[in-house]
């Protein structure tokens, strides 16, 4: 497997858990302090670190700084692409199986 095709299968495994999904939701509109992610989402701030770590690390988010605060944000905004794709195949398959369980 190519270094390439590792790097994009990092990016969608890190997108591909769903309080890291709640996060990027969070993130939506903007830069956050972990101080506000982790109460928003109904997670423990240890995980929730731990889940922004890593998202950050795999190029997801980006992380600053500001004296004792550290604020998160989406570092592209093609990752809201990537999930409004994913509602959208959801979406279809849930009509999919609708149309499958009438006719059946």
């Amino acid at each position: 497997m190519s270094d390439h095709a590792i790097y994009r299968a990092e990016i969608l495994k890190a997108l591909a858990q769903p309080t890291r999904l709640k996060i990027i939701d969070f993130l939506r509109h903007g830069e956050r302090c972990v101080c506000e992610i982790f109460p928003a989402i109904g997670e423990e701030q240890s995980n929730t670190s731990r889940h922004l770590n890593l998202m950050q690390a795999s190029g997801i988010l980006s992380r600053r700084k500001d004296g004792l605060k550290i604020y998160y944000g989406i570092k592209h905004p093609e990752v809201l692409e990537i999930v409004a794709l994913t509602e959208r195949i959801l979406a279809q398959e849930i009509t999919g199986r609708q149309r499958l369980l009438k006719v059946g």
